[in-house]
């Protein structure tokens, strides 16, 4: 059953839910909007495309247990329903977001019978010629008699019906990595996630990953070892799922082929690989039954038809190009016109929107420590750091463990404690092989999802996390009884990215912000990795070549005229942004003199506008042109702009906000913003300090200022204020309003 339309309302600890159920199970769009604190409302599209609630019932409680039928398939009761509810709205953000997933999730509209149609437009032509005025009696109408009579006929009678097959099918691809490693409970959890993201609209394609770089044929002992064991994962995957999904899973162990053809080069986009898929009904045909198919990472090579142990990661490129709809096998005979049609179809046929790596390590780790991962990549700016990060983490960890070891070791040789130097040599010299491999496998996740990114649209994505992180819910956390967890509920990162096209946290939150805003029963050091193709982001002048500095008499400032910024579309992302006309011309006139630098994302989809500001009343001692002059001048916020149908979606804000402070000023900078701005919610998280300037005389609006700079007092707290206060406006509108 489906949910389309649930209302919880709270009021004196008194909890109602609202439900009503359909028997489809293809998609359940659901929108959600948190109104308040009070009242959280979650609406979904009906099948005939409107949208209702229905009356009441109670809020099942734990006594509701779940249960299975003869076939230890698991049977969609109140309990369950409960906890699904819980995972939606403690997942989703807001307003925008739940749009945006209507938008990509949109339920097949009704159609109806050709013929049932064609005999309403013939009744409806009759109707209007009677209408007419021309009275005709009953001579062109319908018979009411025979109408009305008893007919026996054994076809059901035509209705509205919904064509599932001329929408596409979404799905992720989900690898399980080390499934020997979880533990039966995790793993039924990561069964039940499967199968909410299955009525969210998501089906999902499983994976398994043992990790092990065996790839002989299974001729020999050990590989068909491998193989017995791999097909082992995969029954208690299909198992875990089956106890918490009506529709089950399946295991597919010939599906994947090998290809005698050998590609000897390396293409930057892995359109061709030596492993295929080889049916590809296989895989749809239990997606549209809603059945999770559990890929077995086993292939038969093309020529003599052996078994052979094939890398996870190269399967999940192959389902990702079949997937894709560029895999086309055709005959000489094929008309051209004919190919490109099938290929089209193909592509129409499938939506592949997440590549999802479910892995004990979690995230990519971030460059400062193992223990802490990215929340957000932007692979187009991102990837080649973030890899040259990886390797010299690898190295230093390599020359670190060395250096100890050797040192150690000859300590305890001059005591002449011989045995003891040999057990702590191999201790510490096994310690180095097990960091090597965690960021090898790190590195191989993170070129399986660029390769994989590079082959979809912009519009998918990938996410890292743990098998615990996946696993977790509303009726399944491994945390939930572990002393000092709070009352917030645990906002699952498969479900919340899936209804949001986000992170759970945003990556331009402060690390300190990050952990205070977190309770135990999320890690805020080992968060989930989002990770999109992104956008390129343009720096100028390019602070990684040579560091923003203050102008000197001697330099020549950036100006918005140069030729490599676009100042047409600079000036309609600014006033598309704030909605409201610039003063071009005056504001250039402005920031001529002191323009530290723009960060421009992708294709004027966002941009930061950064400036030198002096402060007013300045000591005369400090004379313009010194040091003690440009260490007084005030790295400023000038303008930060997104374009409308890019905010709150795709993190264009995030992307160009971390940037500016991790590369451009990362000592910190200060920006105003009316205090009556929407926006200064995001502005209050991502600060390290704020103030309201009071409000001056005239009635004017007041502003509040914002800075991320540690330790602001004494001189610098009123060269902040004195530039928030002095700075122009330059807008063109004729507005009283402050910018």
């Amino acid at each position: 059953m489906n949910v389309h339309g649930v209302a919880i309302i709270r009021r004196s600890g008194l909890s109602k839910i609202a439900v009503s159920f359909s028997k489809s199970s293809r998609s359940l769009p659901i929108l959600i909007s948190i109104y308040s604190s009070i009242v959280v409302t979650v609406i979904a599209t009906h099948r005939s495309g409107t949208v209702r609630l229905v009356d009441a019932i109670p809020f099942p409680t734990k006594g509701d247990l779940p249960l299975q039928d003869h076939t230890g398939r698991g049977v969609p009761n109140k309990y369950s329903e409960r906890n699904f509810f819980l995972d939606v709205l403690s997942s989703t953000s807001g307003k925008r977001e739940a749009k945006a997933y209507l938008s990509r999730f949109k339920p097949p509209s009704p159609q109806s019978n050709n013929r049932l149609t064609s005999e309403h437009k013939k009744i409806r032509i009759i109707e209007k010629d009677h209408i007419s005025g021309v009275n005709l009696g009953g001579l062109f109408l319908p018979a009411r008699a025979v109408d009305e009579s008893p007919v026996f006929s054994q076809d059901a009678a035509p209705r509205t019906f919904v064509d599932i097959s001329s929408e596409p099918l979404h799905v992720a691809l989900v690898s399980v990595k080390s499934p020997q490693l979880i533990d039966n409970q995790t793993l039924q959890g990561i069964g039940l996630t499967l199968s909410q993201l299955a009525k969210l609209g998501l089906g999902c394609i499983v994976v398994v990953d043992l990790q092990d770089e065996q790839r002989q044929e299974i001729s020999s002992e050990q590989p068909l070892l491998w193989r017995t064991n791999a097909i082992e994962q995969a029954d208690r995957i299909v198992s875990a799922i089956e106890r918490q999904s009506g529709q089950g899973a399946r295991r597919l162990d010939s599906v994947i082929g090998i290809s005698a053809m050998k590609v000897d080069f390396t293409p930057i986009v892995k359109v061709r690989g030596d492993v295929r898929i080889l049916h590809r009904n296989l895989l749809l045909a239990p997606l549209r039954r809603g059945v999770v198919p559990v890929v077995v990472p086993v292939g038969y090579t093309s020529l003599d038809q052996k078994a052979v142990a094939v890398s996870a990661n190269d399967v999940m490129l192959a389902l990702t190009r079949e997937l894709a709809g560029i895999v086309r096998r055709f005959t000489p005979e094929e008309e051209p016109a004919q190919l490109m049609q099938s290929i089209r179809t193909a592509q129409r046929e499938i939506s592949l929107d997440r590549i999802i790596i479910l892995d004990q390590l979690g995230g990519i780790p971030s460059t400062s420590s193992m223990r802490e991962s990215h929340i957000f990549i932007n692979l187009e700016q991102e990837y080649e750091g973030i890899r040259d990060e990886l390797l010299r983490l690898k190295d230093s960890h390599k020359t670190k463990t060395q250096v100890e070891v050797a040192h150690r070791a000859s300590t305890l040789s001059t005591s002449k404690i011989s045995n003891i130097v040999s057990e702590f040599v191999d201790g510490e010299t096994d310690r180095l092989p097990s960091i090597n491999l965690s960021i090898d496998n790190h590195l191989n996740s993170l070129q399986l999802v660029r390769d994989a990114l590079a082959i979809l649209p912009p519009s998918s994505s990938a996410l890292l996390t743990t098998p615990q992180e996946a696993a977790n819910s509303s009726g399944h956390s491994s945390l939930s009884k572990m002393p000092g967890v709070g009352t917030r509920p645990f906002r699952n990162p498969l479900i919340h990215n899936l209804l949001t096209d986000k992170p759970i946290f945003s990556s331009s939150l402060p690390r300190t912000r990050l952990s205070s805003s977190t309770n135990s029963t999320q890690n805020p050091s080992t968060p989930a990795t989002f990770i999109k193709r992104g956008m390129s982001l343009t720096f100028l002048p390019d602070p990684r070549i040579e560091a923003w500095k203050p102008p000197t008499p001697l330099s020549l400032p950036l100006q918005l005229s140069d030729a490599r910024i676009d100042l047409t579309r600079l000036v309609h992302l600014i006033e598309d942004s704030f909605g409201r006309l610039l003063d071009v011309q005056r504001y250039m006139a402005r920031i001529s003199q002191n323009l530290a630098g723009i960060i421009i994302a992708g294709s004027y989809e966002g941009a930061a506008i950064l400036t030198w500001e002096v402060p007013p009343n300045l000591p005369s001692s400090v004379i313009p042109g010194t040091p003690a002059y440009a260490a007084r001048m005030v790295p400023y916020l000038d303008k930060f702009a997104v374009l409308k149908r890019s905010q709150g979606a795709g993190g264009v804000a995030d992307i160009v906000f971390s940037a500016m402070v991790r590369d451009c000023f990362p000592k910190g900078v200060v920006w105003r913003s009316r205090r009556d701005n929407p926006v200064n919610k995001w502005y209050f998280e991502r600060a390290k300090g704020t103030w309201k300037i009071p409000v001056k005389e005239q009635g004017a609006q007041g502003w509040t200022m914002f800075w991320t700079t540690e330790d602001v007092d004494g001189d610098r707290f009123d060269d902040y204020k004195g530039v928030c206060r002095s700075v122009e406006t330059s807008w063109a509108d004729g507005k009283k309003l402050l910018d």
